[in-house]
């Protein structure tokens, strides 16, 4: 049985495939140095995926040896006027169906052994940045003061929209309330980003609110980040009453990373309902003030060069994307996983060719004694 289907890289869904598939078309036919530098696909990359199977060319020696014994150790025929008058078909017959067998043989070993050309990491060189998006999923994110969404509903729809707006741009995701914990690291792979921002809630981590623990978390991850942009954009509602980290201390050292830190204080002015607790209809909401530390927020992206935008309204993230098309782009290179190219197929296709010869052969001249 010939394996010789599968592929060592598997794409995440059938859109990349498609179009690591047409950018490594459209490199095999460039004929610039770049193009083939790019693809880099030369003969002698083909390797063996079963090169085990290459064990079967040893039936060739061994049929032929066979086949010599055998006429060797033949008795003679007392008739061998009766053999005259049968047909004769000629020492070049037998010549050509031994030839047909062994080439049957070595092609089968072939296709088993899988050749193919290897699975190419294509670079798809872009222009773009490395942020980190630094998310609060505090219980007070619940409170509805965006009326008819929440803090987070609010923010996730606008982060959303705002990594939609990147699409060059390597992104990365910490969540935090009481501790932080990072959910995707930075990567050109959106799709996951963005299935990772919808599943955030509240309640996966410690409650309260861990500003300097996440501004180390994030930073941690950007620092080394290639190219000299390195963008933090932290999304907060509340003051920072966890963790061991000062949140100045934090901002100084992301600095000293060459890291742009943009602040967001999510909330309206005055009170907010904010769900205290749960009772037979669910949520049970109170009034409460609206405290968000604006100064430390200021503090934090001074520190570091950013800007502090108080997200009263759903507009700021937009303000903060054209804040950062301003900044200097790095060139980032997102390896796309191509499958193998499989080429079983042509050594199959000599095998069936053979065989089929060597019976047409047998059926035109008669079975060679």
């Amino acid at each position: 049985m010939i394996r010789g289907h599968g592929s060592s890289f598997l794409l995440v869904d059938r859109a990349r495939a498609a179009m690591a598939a047409a950018s490594l078309r459209a490199c095999i036919r460039s004929k610039t140095p770049e193009g083939i530098g790019c693809c880099n696909l030369r003969t002698s990359d083909v390797s063996l995926g079963a090169p085990w199977a290459l064990a079967l060319l040893l039936l060739i020696p061994l049929w032929l040896w066979r086949e010599r014994r055998n006429r060797a150790t033949a008795l003679p025929y007392p008739g061998v006027a009766r053999l005259a008058a049968g047909p004769k078909p000629g020492a070049w017959v037998t010549g050509a169906q031994r030839t047909l067998r062994i080439v049957a043989i070595a092609s089968i070993a072939l296709a088993m052994a899988r050749p193919r050309l290897p699975g190419r990491i294509v670079h798809n060189p872009s222009e773009g940045i490395d942020i980190v998006v630094v998310f609060d999923i505090s219980s007070s994110m619940l409170a509805e003061d965006f009326q008819p969404l929440n803090r987070l509903e609010v923010a996730r729809n606008k982060l959303e929209e705002f990594i939609a707006l990147r699409p060059r741009d390597r992104i990365g995701l910490v969540a935090f309330s009481g501790e932080a914990l990072t959910q995707v690291p930075v990567t050109a792979d959106h799709a996951v980003l963005l299935a990772a921002v919808e599943n955030l809630q509240p309640g996966q981590l410690e409650d309260g609110t861990a500003i300097g623990t996440a501004i180390a978390t994030a930073a941690n991850r950007l620092r080394d980040a290639p190219g000299p942009s390195r963008v933090m954009v932290l999304l907060t509602d509340g003051v920072n009453n966890r963790g061991s980290i000062d949140p100045r201390t934090a901002a100084e050292a992301a600095a000293a990373l060459g890291i742009r830190i943009y602040t967001i204080g999510v909330g309206s002015e005055g009170t907010a309902p904010v769900p205290v607790g749960r009772g037979p209809y669910g949520l049970r909401y109170e009034n409460r003030p609206v405290e968000i530390d604006d100064s430390l927020l200021e503090d934090v992206a001074r520190a570091t060069g950013g800007r502090y935008f108080r997200a009263r309204d759903a507009e700021a993230l937009e303000r903060i994307t054209r804040e950062i098309d301003a900044l200097e782009k790095s060139k980032a290179q997102s390896p796309v996983y191509v499958r193998y190219q499989e080429l079983f197929r042509w050594p199959l296709g000599a095998a069936l060719v053979a065989i089929v010869l060597e019976i047409g052969l047998v059926a035109w001249k008669g079975r060679i004694p």
